[in-house]
């Protein structure tokens, strides 16, 4: 389960798959709960070696994108073994924008708040032009309309809640920059920032400085050799910035025999052979290793640029960094030398590659985890290239001050924690959520992953973890990044998208899952493995709670064949394993509970839930099936409700929640009470879940309708060719159109619509149908 209260990964019987590829909509509908305002467009389907197939939906509300919000079918031979990914849960929201893109763009300019901007350059327009071959190209800031969380209110109602805004690229010259910035389409204020360049405080790539003597791909040239080549994807080159802020006035590094021992000199141009044997490494340890083909797995061109400097003066920029299209390397000063060290370079280009899978957002725990794949790879890389040197060393090569960077082995070496939440974990807002601090802990997972070892973390937890090798633990990491993380995972994301990711490879209960299960508990991210061929991973439940039973507890649970007497359980107690009581649907049945007290008796609630469409939630309608006042009695109380129809089939949960405050819901840490969990089986019920609409009837989307998109007309077919009573079509906002005609037939003339994006309803007079289609 997400931290949003939604399923992280759904997992499904190999050999009894729940759904195919062709069933996409009904998969989101049943496993997500898709609202009528809902929508999950695919975005990309790739293939990867083992033969799956992973079809990519980003998620829309009333037809606008929502950022970091996206949901992966996993499928073998067409049919779905798992789906993965995050799904926002958004109601009533306004998406009619009342700040101009003009306005908001001034606020984002105010915020970012950079002397000169990269659109302001009349040359780097002209290169931008010239380089994406595109005429109209430019890097003026165009806004796009999406919903986003909120991340710049902490400590209000609006912190982390769905927020309509403008999104601008923004990218600076002096000083140098480049970032999403969103702007709260309602207020002006900017909500949200996400850098596109990731800044190390160190950075490297090729060359006999760092790596001696090393043989790299050139081409010819006027007057002898360049760093160029082409037999690498669409190619890799490396530039001369001559210790200016300018690729535009970049320039060749030009040798006149291809042997540039010359360039150990004393402007440091060696480091420029660091970074070209840097880049032509990383492409290919990602393209041998892993199958992939540069960054963006189509072969595009890595482009370097060495002796980068933007201070006054030109005192030496201490920072190396990826801007979204190339890798920028400066000379260093008082902290690192020239920063092209071969995993510095790798960990750059592994932002890149982030970038193209899954773009973790750089702020907080998932900017850490895009930290931590960077220096994961570039780990990796420098043991592929040169295992002769210290692979758990980051920037050791470039480090005047310290021994390095950071240390994957010993975190804390370097001021990073080596357990989640442990010793130098930081709780604050800077350096975006500390994401080159916390990733110590991805990092020394990877590394517990890799070597093994045993010891005591900083939470107590005495761990053991049996080392399964760097390369098996990097195809492990590799998926995981690839397959399953999102833009808004988080370590616990992480932790079981990896464990997925070994089952993937390795097997279920293999010693690989195994390994993966006991070094996030080596560094405080979840319990150890427990042995046995663990159970299929489907619906996890939210935790409830309470942090005292001195004063009052739940002393007796009973419906149908399920009675349960019992002193306290220490807040709570799980009794999913006890024999399930057979709910009928359409039956009328009765509950009875009571309280116990230690002395006085206190006025306690009672709430009582039944997870009816099996989705892992307590939250949709009519699953709260019991509410009951506040009592003082210990007597047995009791309650009735009706299994709805809808049910679906099959076993359940059933939660039970006391407490003394009538606040507390179906998924809380709260003061005094106690729940408790228990197993029901439906029958007679629903083969699947429905979707219920916003009427109260309920909605399905199982229905035809195409060519989607659309340019002149629809066909409409509903189930079993069932008539078509009634059609509704609403645009983006909500709003009925009355520019599109149903002809009968199952034909709906849609020629009078404008291009965007509309959901289609239509009803039989018994079922409503609900689809959205594109007029192109």
């Amino acid at each position: 389960m997400s931290d949003k209260g939604t399923p992280a990964l759904v997992a499904f019987r190999a050999d009894a798959p729940a759904y195919t590829l062709n069933d996409a909509r009904k998969a989101f509908a049943e496993q997500l709960q898709l609202g009528a305002n809902d929508q999950m467009l695919r975005s990309k389907t790739e293939i990867d070696q083992l033969g799956f197939a992973h079809e990519r939906h980003q998620q829309y509300y009333k037809g606008i994108k929502v950022e970091h919000a996206a949901y992966t079918l996993h499928a073998k031979d067409g049919a779905v073994q798992s789906m993965s990914g995050s799904f926002e849960r958004i109601e009533k929201l306004n998406v009619t924008p009342a700040v101009s893109a003009s306005a908001a763009l001034q606020a984002a300019l105010q915020f970012v708040g950079a002397k000169k901007y990269m659109w302001q350059d009349a040359a780097e327009e002209a290169g931008l032009k010239d380089q994406d071959n595109n005429p109209a190209a430019t890097y003026k800031p165009q806004g796009e309309l999406v919903i986003v969380e909120n991340q710049r209110a902490a400590g209000t109602a609006q912190a982390g809640q769905p927020t309509l805004a403008w999104k601008f690229n923004i990218y600076a010259q002096q000083p140098v920059s480049r970032a999403y910035i969103y702007v709260d389409a309602h207020t002006g204020q900017v909500v949200m920032q996400d850098n596109i360049i990731k800044h190390v405080a160190a950075t490297g790539t090729f060359g006999t400085k760092y790596s001696g003597t090393q043989t790299g791909a050139t081409e010819t040239a006027t007057g002898g050799y360049r760093l160029r080549e082409l037999t690498r994807g669409l190619g890799i080159e490396t530039y001369n910035c001559r210790k200016s802020n300018s690729y535009t006035a970049a320039v060749d590094f030009i040798d006149a025999d291809n042997s540039w021992t010359e360039y150990n000199n004393a402007a440091f141009d060696n480091a420029a052979l660091d970074a070209h044997w840097g880049a032509q490494g990383t492409y290919d340890y990602f393209k041998n290793v892993h199958g992939r083909n540069s960054y963006n797995n189509a072969g595009a061109k890595i482009r370097s640029y060495v002796h980068f400097d933007d201070t006054p003066g030109g005192a030496g920029y201490e920072n190396a960094f990826w801007d979204g299209s190339r890798m920028t390397y400066g000379d260093g000063a008082s902290r690192f030398d020239p920063l092209t060290s071969l995993d510095v370079a790798a960990h750059e280009i592994g932002h890149a590659v982030c970038s193209s899978t899954a773009n973790l957002t750089y702020s907080y725990e998932s900017g850490a985890l895009n930290e931590g794949f960077s220096d994961i790879w570039g780990a990796c890389v420098e043991y592929y290239k040169a295992p002769d040197k210290q692979t758990w060393l980051i920037g050791e090569d470039i480090d005047k001050v310290r021994p390095s960077l950071r240390s994957m082995s010993n975190p804390n070496a370097e001021g990073q924690p080596d357990t989640y939440q442990g010793t130098y974990w930081y709780a604050g807002s800077g350096d975006y959520g500390g994401v080159h601090t916390n990733s110590g802990v991805l990092n020394h997972w990877f590394y517990r992953l890799a070597v093994g070892g045993s010891g005591t973390n900083d939470k107590g937890t005495s761990f053991s973890v049996t080392g399964i090798g760097i390369d098996a633990a990097a195809k492990i990491a590799y998926r995981t990044e690839s397959v399953y993380l999102t833009a808004s995972s988080n370590y616990a994301a992480a932790r079981t998208y990896s464990i997925q990711s070994a089952k993937d490879l390795y097997g279920a209960g293999s010693a690989q899952e195994i390994a993966v299960t006991n070094a996030w508990n080596a560094v405080g991210v979840g319990a150890a493995y427990g042995g046995g061929t663990p159970p299929p991973t489907g619906v996890t439940y939210c935790t409830s709670k309470a942090n005292s039973v001195a004063y009052e507890f739940i002393d007796y649970v009973a419906l149908g064949t399920l009675t349960r007497t019992s002193g306290a359980d220490a807040g709570y107690y799980n009794g999913t394993a006890l024999a399930a009581p057979t709910l009928t649907a359409g039956t009328a049945q009765t509950i009875s509970y009571s309280a116990g007290f230690v002395g006085t008796a206190y006025a306690e609630y009672f709430k009582v839930y039944i997870d009816y469409n099996q989705n892992g939630l307590f939250t949709d309608a009519g699953e709260l099936v019991v509410s009951a006042a506040a009592s003082t009695s210990s007597a047995t109380r009791s309650s009735g409700f009706t299994v709805p129809l809808s049910a679906k089939n099959g076993k359940t949960r059933l939660r039970v929640v006391m407490s003394d405050n009538s606040g507390t819901g179906s998924c809380n840490a709260y003061s005094y009470g106690e729940t408790e969990d228990y197993s029901v089986t439906i029958s007679g019920g629903a083969a699947v879940a429905g979707v219920h609409g916003i009427s109260g009837s309920t909605a399905s989307t199982q229905f035809d309708v195409y060519p989607n998109p659309a340019t002149d007309r629809l066909t409409v077919l509903l189930p079993n060719n069932a008539s078509v009573v009634s059609v509704q079509v609403l645009d983006v906002r909500g709003a009925t159109s009355t520019a599109a005609r149903y002809e009968g037939n199952g034909q709906l003339n849609v020629s009078g619509l404008a291009k965007g994006l509309y959901t289609l309803t239509v009803s039989d007079g018994q079922t409503i149908y609900r689809q959205r289609f594109v007029k192109e």
